[in-house]
């Protein structure tokens, strides 16, 4: 067979790692794809910079979308990133021009992933995007492929390495978020402005192309309940830890009758739940399927050599002609169920209070506890020191988000809480 010509559009730590991926395991990827796969053209803004790649012979396009349309490449790997701008124009000009895409661009699928998904069935080309989700860990595959056979209750996923390794480090060491993701930042786990990450929003974008996979419906992002890390302090981690439990930032998809609820946010989550030890800049996914029950993967979800993995797998099933519809099923046939919003959560809770030590504190936030309908589990309370702040800490029963809600409001306006309560749900249980 001839030679599948391919066209890498973003040459930083992902694109090089997948020319550089290409060229060491050649031998292994022709095998496996049955043919070779060449880089033939790339596109990236600095010609000068040291890449540590032999690009001698290989087309460079200052402009992407020229990359689109070499009538030589059959295959654009897109690795821009963004939502917007030149990776969106570039996927659809590689669409429009009758390409098979490749991208590990999970804001360009959360956001326009039902829109794109359409046009590349409708041009009858393949979007391919194993490298948007987690990494090396072939989570895309498994749910689109591997679980097809099964209706998917529940998606369950460490999503976003960066939070992962903070609030690893932040139990190792006692240490507070400021200081650890400023150490992070130093080591290059975590960007200058790392607020996609810590904020909950690359998980999010993450979550919303998984909830779609898992439960054969439109991407909707926009319906994704969104909170960071940037509250959670070393204090939490310490209850959480003597109660028997780990603090993680968790991305969550499960089907209700009510629709799917999709949501990230941190966690409490049982020290004996195999996510639970997930420590650094892993990545994890469970999944629960009526036949084949609970299974779970873990890797590293960010890297050159990770993410280049899932990109390269995606080319060589594009090269052997495997054929799998964007989000599992033709668009006509996805499900129209509803989202559900966060209101409608039942579960247990976390919640830490700063109090004015003095009597008939607790029984005033027992009372408002109790004036919504909540009941408490556990409390936690070390440190006395009459008249200045302590920390209280409640673990509640099962309630709903709403109850909670209205529990909190009416411990807020208590003179004796003296900061905003830190609310945590638990999971998993």
């Amino acid at each position: 067979m001839s030679v599948m010509k391919v066209g890498v559009a973003g040459l930083g730590t992902v694109g090089a790692g997948v020319v550089e991926l290409l060229v060491r395991n050649q031998a292994i990827v022709a095998a496996r794809a049955g043919r070779e796969i060449e880089v033939v053209a790339v596109s990236a803004r600095d010609r000068g910079k040291d890449r540590g790649l032999d690009l001698g012979g290989v087309r460079w396009y200052d402009d992407a979308l020229e990359l689109a349309r070499d009538p030589d490449v059959e295959v654009v790997v897109e690795l821009i990133g963004g939502a917007e701008g030149t990776a969106r124009a570039l996927v659809l000009a590689a669409i429009g021009a009758g390409k098979q895409v490749v991208t590990a661009n999970k804001a360009l699928l959360a956001i326009h992933g039902t829109e794109i998904g359409g046009l590349a069935e409708a041009a009858g080309v393949q979007l391919a995007f194993e490298a948007a989700v987690a990494g090396g860990i072939p989570v895309i595959k498994a749910l689109r492929e591997g679980l097809a056979g099964n209706r998917i209750s529940k998606v369950v996923g460490i999503l976003n390495g960066t939070c992962n390794y903070i609030l690893s480090k932040m139990r190792e060491r006692g240490a507070d978020f400021a200081e650890v993701l400023a150490e992070a930042q130093k080591l290059g786990y975590a960007e200058a402005d790392p607020s996609f990450d810590v904020d909950g929003v690359d998980a999010a974008h993450k979550l919303a192309i998984l909830a779609a996979l898992a439960f054969g419906r439109p991407v909707a992002f926009h319906d994704v309940h969104i909170e960071g890390i940037r509250r959670i302090s070393a204090l939490d981690i310490s209850f959480a830890n003597e109660l028997g439990y780990r603090i993680k930032l968790l991305g969550i998809a499960r089907e209700t009758p009510a629709g799917v609820s999709a949501r990230v946010h941190p966690c409490l989550v049982p020290v004996g739940h195999p996510i639970a030890r997930v420590e650094g800049v892993f990545n994890a996914v469970v999944a629960v399927g009526d036949a084949v029950g609970q299974i779970m993967l873990e890797g590293r979800g960010a890297g050159a050599g990770p993410t280049a993995s899932a990109v390269v797998a995606d080319l060589i099933d594009i090269a052997r002609g495997r054929a799998t519809p964007v989000w599992g099923a033709a668009a006509e046939a996805l499900s129209a169920q509803p989202s559900v919003a966060i209101g409608a959560l039942k579960g247990a809770y976390y919640l830490r209070l700063m109090v004015v030590d003095r009597p008939g504190v607790i029984a005033d936030v027992t009372a408002a506890l109790r004036d919504s309908a909540v009941s408490l589990g556990a409390m936690l309370q070390h440190e006395r020191a009459p008249g200045e702040a302590v920390p209280v800490v409640l673990v509640t029963h099962e309630t709903t988000e709403e109850q909670m809600r209205a529990a909190l409001d009416r411990i807020a306006i208590l003179d004796t809480v003296l900061e905003e309560p830190a609310l945590i749900r638990i999971e998993l249980g």
